[in-house]
C-alpha cells in the first residue's frame, strides 16, 4: 500500500507526537546511531580516494532517497502511522516557524555552547544523547540562521532555477559539475564561505551545529531536510519526463572518476541497489 509523506507544517498534534516518539523509541534501541555512523562513513568528499556515495557525486540523490526508505520503514515498525514529513525550507523560513516548536523540534541552540534547550530532543530530558560525532559533546548542537554571521535559507526562486535544468549530471560528476540538475540541488558552488552554499547545502549550514558536520544525521531534522529535497528530485522528473539519472555508464579507463562514482546500473553501498532501482518510488509512498 503507497503511503503518504506530508508538509511538517500540516502535521496534526497526534502526528507530530508520534513521530516524536517513533524517533525516541529508536533512539533508546541503537538504532538512530546506526544512521548517524551509515552517513559519516559514506560521506567521502572530492579530496579523498575511493568511491563517493552519498555525496558530491551523482548517487547523491539516490543513495539518501534508500537512506530515509531505511529510517522510514524502522519508524513505521515502531508506529505503522509514521511517515517522514518533509520541511519546506522555501516556505518556512524563520527560527520560529515549524519545524521549530516546542512540541516537534525545538529551537535553537543557546549562545554560549550552541545547546538544544527546548523541545523533546533537548539533552536535559535524558533521550537524545549525542554517541556518533565530530566533538566530545553528548548534547544535539544547532545555531539557525548562524547568529554571528547571519545567511538565508534559499528561496523559491533559486530553486525553481535549479529544476529548470534539464540534465541530470554533467562530468567531471563532483562538487565542480557547474551544469546538471544534481550538484545545483546539493549546492556546491564557486568561491567560499555563504556564497558557494546553495540549496541543500545552505540548509545544512542555515541550521548549523551538528547539521553543519558529517553527523548531520543527530539532529531530526535531517530526515525533514532530505525528505524535501527528494521531493524536489520527484517534481524535477515530471518535468522533465524521459530524463535519467547520469552517467548510464561508468566513466572509461583513465577518467579520474573511474570507480569513484556509481553508474546508473551500478550498485550503490552498503545497500546494493542501483540508482536506476530508485528513480521511481510511486509504488512505495507519494508526496502530499
Amino acid at each position: 500500500m503507497v503511503y503518504t509523506r506530508k508538509n511538517v507544517s500540516t502535521l496534526t498534534p497526534s502526528e507530530r507526537r508520534r513521530f516524536v516518539a517513533a524517533l525516541i523509541e529508536l533512539k533508546r534501541r541503537g538504532e538512530y546511531d546506526e544512521y548517524v555512523r551509515m552517513h559519516m562513513q559514506y560521506s567521502v568528499p572530492d579530496g579523498e580516494g575511493g568511491l563517493r556515495a552519498a555525496h558530491m557525486t551523482p548517487s547523491f540523490l539516490p543513495w539518501h532517497r534508500r537512506l530515509l526508505l531505511d529510517m522510514e520503514g524502522a519508524l513505521r515498525r515502531v508506529d505503522e502511522s509514521v511517515s517522514l514529513p518533509y520541511w519546506d525550507w522555501t516556505r518556512d523560513r524563520t527560527s520560529t516557524a515549524v519545524p521549530w516548536t516546542e512540541d516537534l523540534l525545538g529551537g535553537t541552540g543557546r549562545r554560549s555552547d550552541r545547546q538544544v534547550m527546548t523541545g523533546p530532543f533537548a539533552y536535559q530530558h535524558g533521550q537524545w544523547t549525542i554517541k556518533e560525532g565530530v566533538t566530545d559533546a553528548e548534547y544535539l548542537m544547532r545555531d539557525l540562521s548562524r547568529s554571528r554571521n547571519p545567511i538565508a535559507l534559499p528561496t523559491a526562486r533559486e530553486l525553481k532555477t535549479t529544476l529548470a535544468d534539464p540534465v541530470y549530471d554533467t562530468p567531471p560528476w563532483n562538487s565542480t559539475s557547474a551544469k546538471g540538475f544534481r550538484n545545483k540541488l546539493e549546492g556546491w558552488g564557486q568561491g567560499s564561505g555563504a556564497v558557494s552554499w546553495r540549496n541543500h547545502n545552505r540548509v545544512h549550514r542555515w541550521v548549523g551545529g551538528h547539521m553543519a558536520t558529517g553527523a548531520s544525521v543527530n539532529d531530526p531534522v535531517f530526515w525533514m531536510h532530505h525528505a524535501f529535497v527528494d521531493l524536489v528530485w520527484s517534481r524535477w522528473q515530471l518535468m522533465h519526463r524521459g530524463a535519467r539519472y547520469l552517467p548510464a555508464k561508468p566513466p572509461g579507463p583513465g577518467d579520474a572518476q573511474r570507480g569513484r562514482i556509481v553508474a546508473r546500473h551500478e550498485k550503490m553501498p552498503p545497500w546494493g541497489v542501483t540508482p536506476e532501482e530508485l528513480e521511481d518510488h510511486s509504488t512505495v509512498y507519494r508526496y502530499v
